[in-house]
């Protein structure tokens, strides 16, 4: 990790989603066991390494792995990446998951940006003390995902003729996948995708100042929604078909997240 390296844009990849890494020009790469309070990955998929580098011109810090609340470790697995993207300068946090889709009109291989969150976890990445000097006790979610970033992920996917969907993404806690019934639950509370991570990274995003912005790679329609069985193994097969639009969206939508150009 270079000392003097200031990241404009942090990039959080998904399940399945680390080709996404590929866009970065002379990278430099970190494992997080170098990192303090950096997650040990212990989820298929996740490499567990930073790569800072440059996407289109623009400094970037991709954090190639993520904690998962139902892995059972310490909170701060997950409050840390984020807020040393924010102490390393970075403005905006940008975020990738693999989600099943509530609609099935948005089926496997589709982007959807996220417009909003439901928190189904049954606990925040804040609950403790506050520290003051990070942010306030009682952040705002008025406006978790930014909208003139949303803006730019349409341009960007305008430009190039991807099928980007827009909905809700609904944190759920697993590691058991929802059952049919919770799936009904989650589209009458509004849900449109459902996964196992993002919201707790936005929560503490918007704590310390980041703006964010974040899209689902669609691997599944959700339980209840297709005969096709849930694993994580179908999850990262099917990661890996969107990965390669993912990567395009994000390094045309970069530099316009960053001059505000949409």
């Amino acid at each position: 990790m270079s000392a003097r390296f200031r990241p404009l844009v942090g990039v959080i990849l998904g399940s399945g989603l680390g080709a996404v890494a590929d866009a970065v020009q002379r990278p430099r790469v970190t494992s997080y066991t170098d990192l303090p309070g950096f997650p040990r990955p212990t989820v298929e998929g996740h490499a567990g390494q930073l790569i800072e580098g440059t996407v289109a011109g623009v400094p970037v810090a991709v954090l190639q792995g993520r904690a998962h609340l139902y892995e059972g470790g310490p909170i701060e697995a997950i409050r840390a990446p984020v807020r040393w993207l924010r102490a390393a300068g970075a403005e905006i946090l940008v975020q990738t998951n693999a989600a099943g889709s509530l609609r099935p009109e948005v089926g496997p291989g589709r982007l959807m940006a996220v417009t909003d969150h439901i928190n189904l976890t049954g606990t925040s990445a804040l609950v403790g003390p506050n520290d003051a000097g990070v942010g306030p006790r009682f952040p705002a979610m008025g406006r978790a995902y930014d909208p003139a970033l949303l803006d730019a992920l349409r341009t960007a996917a305008a430009t190039l003729g991807i099928d980007l969907a827009e909905g809700v993404y609904t944190g759920w806690l697993g590691p058991s996948f929802e059952t049919a019934a919770e799936i009904r639950a989650i589209r009458v509370l509004g849900g449109d995708a459902v996964g196992m991570s993002t919201v707790q990274e936005t929560i503490v995003a918007r704590h310390c100042g980041l703006r964010v912005a974040a899209v689902s790679a669609i691997t599944n329609l959700a339980e209840g929604l297709s005969d096709v069985p849930l694993s994580h193994e179908q999850t990262l097969a099917d990661a890996a078909r969107a990965a390669g639009d993912l990567s395009r969206l994000l390094v045309a939508a970069i530099p316009l997240l960053v001059t505000g150009t949409c």
